[in-house]
């Protein structure tokens, strides 16, 4: 699962020199003249973790031009975040882009852009563009990070989370509040919730395959939007996204309540694991387990790729939940992380 992938073409003219104008008058009719027009509907596809380059070549070099890389954040549509510009001898970073963001070169036409270590908030679109006195254009492209999206409830019950507290609830558990794509991709591959949850554009949606009259009546399946809310005065629970992580998901059997489960983690070098760490092992190591087990928000669950008779009659694949059991008295086993 991931964000989707496309490209777009722009040409405008800059009235200011010094200036970027960050808002294009787009003329799908104007051929590009310095930047290369890069394949229809094409994307860059990565894990967390990894490195990746975001392809922009040039035609021709102009005697006197500058190079701009920039973000263009889901949140803020329009707005910027540059990450670097060049005139093709030196570079000046922004932000904290300097640690992980670096021009390619490979020859002289070759102005991509290189990411290393990528992190869950870099998905997303990327604008390389080419600046000559006032002549102006652009190609964007879409960086999608590959991973897994999740349902995520406090451990107080349903709908307690304002849009701040299910931003930080999925950052504890090793994510980030999902985009709608994200969330859009996951139903496609058969996620259904039937409660809602924030968006990290501040919507509230959830998934529904099969509607009931208990869960989407009788409108067709699909995603449940009750469009924006207000961040502060409205709760819910949160779609979580997670990604590949640099370690893996092991399980210690039990009988152990919270606190032994802990303490068995940390014998074998490890923590508990988080709702995402357990998520990501199953999505991407192919983690499977029959018995409930620890985590580290309180949370008992365990993994299922193939459903089987014997494991409680579960029907379909996925990271189960027996919810938040009493931590002193409760026993089961531990999923670790290391």
């Amino acid at each position: 699962m991931n964000c989707a992938a496309f490209i777009v073409v722009t040409t405008s003219l800059l009235f200011l020199t010094d200036a970027v104008n960050p808002y294009h008058n787009t003329d799908k009719d104007k051929e590009l003249q310095y930047l290369m027009e890069p394949p229809v509907y094409a994307g860059i596809k990565a894990r967390r973790g990894e490195n990746t380059t975001l392809p922009c070549v040039l035609r021709t070099v102009p005697s006197h031009y500058k190079v701009k890389w920039s973000k263009v954040e889901p949140l803020h549509t329009g707005v910027e975040n540059i990450v670097l510009i060049s005139n093709g001898h030196e570079v000046k970073y922004y932000g904290t882009w300097q640690s992980k963001a670096s021009l390619r070169r490979m020859h002289a036409l070759d102005i991509s852009l290189r990411l290393i270590k990528l992190e869950l908030q870099d998905c997303g679109l990327y604008q390389c563009e080419l600046i000559n006195g006032i002549d102006e254009e652009s190609v964007t492209i879409t960086l999608s990070i590959e991973g897994v999206v999740f349902p995520y409830q406090s451990s107080h019950g349903r709908y307690k989370f304002s849009y701040l507290e299910a931003k930080n609830a999925c950052a504890k558990q090793d994510a980030t509040l999902a985009t709608y794509t994200q969330l859009y991709m996951e139903w496609t591959e058969g996620l259904e919730w039937c409660n809602a949850g924030w968006l990290n554009d501040g919507t509230v949606n959830y998934p529904i395959l099969n509607p009931r009259p208990a869960c989407g009546k009788d409108l067709p399946p699909g995603i449940r939007s009750y469009g924006p809310r207000h961040k502060t005065k409205e709760h819910y629970d949160a779609f979580c996204f997670t990604s590949t992580t640099e370690g893996s998901v092991f399980y210690v059997p039990g009988p152990l309540n919270f606190l032994e489960a802990a303490r068995a983690c940390k014998e074998k070098g490890a923590s508990l694991a988080r709702v995402g760490q357990l998520y990501s092992s199953w999505k991407f190591l192919g983690l499977e387990r029959c018995d409930g087990g620890w985590l580290d928000d309180g949370s008992v669950r365990f993994p299922i790729i193939i459903p089987k008779e014997r494991c409680g009659g579960i029907t379909h694949p996925g990271v189960h939940s027996f919810g938040f059991p009493k931590k002193s008295i409760s026993l089961y086993g531990a999923y670790c992380y290391r």
